[in-house]
């Protein structure tokens, strides 16, 4: 069996076209998972914190849920990905969508029992499930060449939103559900996240053979790469992937945390929450065809620029939204996804760009470990803006959070000139 194995990963290493064709194989694989796993994803993020509000009875901590899953999510991402640096993607991405499950499972049993300290530890067992569908956007990379890993991204996270979109919009749904089951009619939709995310997984453990990043890891034992060139490019591109990232998760999570909260204590129902988060969470991933498109073509610095001029806009217009429109709440929700999504696809390329494949997988985890938390701390830190001052103020600082990004973006871009001219 391990021969036979051992030859048909022979046969793909040694033929371009067999690469080629597992290139393609695994999006599909790939996307068909991240259906459901962007289904898991949705439940957290539309009613978490107002499950939290419902079980303490105050706002104050109403963040916290959204900080907790993403707090896990940065345990679990340094986890799946050094198990998929040893033993390849399948192994590290089942793992993680198995456990987020099992955290699923957990928070609905936490809100029939009443009881808080579980509910906060299934929140952060919960977060692997998120972890795991973050970082299967990587997987797709593996087999890409330079020229189309932004659009490989964009494929998988594209393949989210048909899951993330139906997850929010299925609330009020899941909710009768679960109220016809004699369970709170919040927990509803995080039995749909339990589904969804242990099928994912189980999609991945059955159909991801032979493993894209053990194929990609053997091929580049083949070539040879300057060790000084190597290393020139991870202290830039990895540097700046991160932050690009890790800023955008900040401002992305810390309003769309309470902006259901803040819809909620204006008198719109769980069905007008749903779906401007829906809205919201389309706007996070649909767009992804033409961003990674122009991410390969126009460049990743100025698609960086651009995420954070329209993370600007968005926190501007929430801030400004009155109250009871449903429709500037949407644009400017629909505003910070898209941000959100051409800072991830253009930080994400360069990662990959600025990694071998030897420690690609481990790199890859370690930075959205910091990318999960920011968004632990963008949170938990949301709450207490709008408990202490207002949902303007948070979506403004949210704002000008953004514009920071420009000059971080550019700064590697000058001491790159400056040293090319000392050069001559």
């Amino acid at each position: 069996m391990s021969s036979l194995r051992d030859d048909v990963f022979q046969s793909i290493i040694d033929s371009p076209d067999k690469q080629r064709k597992l290139y393609k194989r695994t999006l599909l694989i790939v996307s068909l998972s991240q259906i459901f796993g962007g289904a898991g994803l949705a439940a957290g993020i539309t009613v978490g914190a107002l499950l939290a509000q419902q079980m303490l009875g105050k706002d104050t901590l109403t963040g916290l849920p959204t900080a907790l899953f993403t707090l896990g999510s940065a345990g679990a991402a340094l986890f799946v990905g050094r198990l998929s640096n040893r033993f390849g993607r399948r192994t590290g991405l089942t793992a993680g969508f198995i456990t987020g499950g099992v955290g699923a499972i957990g928070v609905v049993i936490a809100a029939i029992t009443n009881q808080i300290f579980l509910l906060f530890a299934s929140l952060f067992v919960y977060g692997a499930g998120t972890a795991a569908n973050l970082q299967a956007r990587y997987a797709g990379t593996d087999l890409a060449s330079k020229k189309q890993r932004a659009t490989a991204v964009s494929i998988t996270m594209v393949s989210t939103t048909f899951g993330a979109v139906a997850g929010p919009n299925l609330v009020d749904v899941m909710g009768n559900l679960a109220a016809s089951m004699g369970v709170p009619a919040l927990a509803g939709p995080f039995i749909l996240a339990a589904f969804a995310f242990i099928l994912a997984g189980l999609i991945l453990f059955i159909m991801l053979r032979p493993d894209p990043f053990v194929i990609a890891r053997e091929l580049e034992e083949n070539k040879q790469i300057s060790a000084e060139e190597a290393s020139e490019t991870n202290k830039w591109g990895i540097t700046v992937g991160a932050i690009i990232m890790i800023w955008t998760q900040i401002v992305m999570v810390a309003i769309m945390t309470m902006t259901p909260v803040h819809m909620k204590h204006h008198g719109h129902g769980l069905k007008e929450i749903g779906i401007v988060i829906g809205v919201h969470v389309a706007a996070m991933f649909l767009p992804s065809l033409i961003t990674g498109v122009l991410v390969d073509r126009v460049g990743k610095t100025k698609m960086a620029i651009a995420s954070g001029g329209t993370l600007m806009l968005a926190g501007v217009i929430a801030a400004f939204s009155p109250n009871d429109s449903m429709i500037l709440l949407g644009t400017a929700l629909a505003l910070l996804g898209l941000g959100w999504n051409i800072g991830l696809i253009s930080g994400t390329a360069l990662i990959v760009d600025s990694t071998e494949p030897s420690t690609r997988a481990k790199t890859q985890g370690t930075v959205d470990v910091f990318i999960a938390l920011a968004g632990a701390s963008g949170g938990a830190l949301s709450g207490m803006i709008v408990a202490n001052s207002s949902y303007i103020v948070l979506s403004l600082a949210g704002g000008i959070l953004s514009l920071l990004l420009i000059p971080i973006v550019l700064w590697p871009r000058h001491k790159e000139q400056d040293k090319v001219q000392l050069n001559v």
